[in-house]
């Protein structure tokens, strides 16, 4: 009798043969899935096209008459007044902020316990309250107190990015090997001498891409200082904005003052991204 063959070839239509479905490897289910999601954003920006009422959205915010005649004030008064009030705003607000980290880090306990305080306090108010209690609150508490407004929203804004910014530092302080501060110590330097010489050029690398985010918060915080009242030549972005939307009753404004804070925050978040690649990933003491 002869022998049974182990297997049988029954041909490409023959039951025996097993064919396993070919799965998709990871890189094409990427692929998949990104084709899908572009395909409903495509949906939906057509969706929006055909629905949106055009004719009225251009004369609501896209009066070209009105946005000319914002100008050239927009830029030699608002825009200027912005950046002046957000630049003074972060120089003392930074100038603040590296006491209190200090005195975060202080062995005093009394240091501690009141910057503690304070950061927490005006982390936790709304920055329009910092600015309704030094435009309109001191003066109300103190009769007589009344500061020019240029101080009043450089303190206000100070206030606000300091308690930030105090955290961001001792973080950055912190971040710094100990083995610098005791090196330093066996040379003979103070403890003083070395924060300031040796830790605190090296927390700044570390701290620069944060601190660049806090000076994009601080342009934006700088808006709030229309409610404190100003006059023409004192008018920043939203103040203007507000003066202009009144005497044209249309809503254009507010679409040259937010291109001008673009102007002013797409700059600085590149050199965010640019600092961040530089120095967020180098070692503190590194080379």
């Amino acid at each position: 009798m002869s022998p049974t063959p182990a297997t049988e070839d029954r041909g490409p239509t023959g039951s025996a043969a097993s064919f396993p479905k070919k799965k998709m490897s990871r890189r094409q289910k990427a692929k998949l899935s990104r084709g899908i999601q572009y395909g409903i954003l495509i949906v939906i920006a057509v969706v929006i096209a055909f629905v949106a009422d055009w004719p009225t959205l251009v004369d609501t915010f896209g009066r070209l008459d009105v946005a000319i005649g914002m100008f050239p004030d927009v830029i030699t008064k608002a825009l200027k007044n912005t950046i002046v009030f957000t630049f003074l705003g972060f120089v003392l607000g930074l100038a603040m902020a590296i006491i209190l980290a200090l005195m975060r880090l202080s062995s005093i306990g009394v240091y501690r316990w009141l910057s503690f305080t304070y950061i927490e306090f005006f982390r936790g108010l709304p920055a329009l309250v910092v600015f309704l209690v030094m435009g309109f609150g001191l003066p109300v508490a103190f009769p007589g107190f009344a500061l020019p407004q240029l101080i009043t929203i450089m303190i206000a804004l100070a206030l606000v990015g300091s308690a930030y910014m105090a955290e961001t530092i001792r973080a950055g302080i912190q971040a710094v090997p100990k083995g610098q501060v005791e090196a330093a110590r066996s040379l003979g330097m103070s403890s003083t001498r070395a924060m300031i010489t040796i830790v605190l050029p090296q927390a700044m690398r570390i701290i620069l891409p944060p601190l660049t985010n806090e000076l994009i918060l601080l342009t934006k915080d700088s808006s709030l200082a229309y409610i404190l009242g100003s006059s023409v030549d004192g008018r920043e972005l939203a103040a203007l904005a507000r003066a202009e939307i009144v005497n044209t009753a249309n809503l254009t404004p507010f679409i040259v003052i937010a291109v001008c804070y673009l102007v002013i925050t797409i700059p600085l978040s590149y050199l965010s991204r640019v600092l961040e690649r530089k120095y967020g990933s180098s070692e503190p003491g590194g080379k």
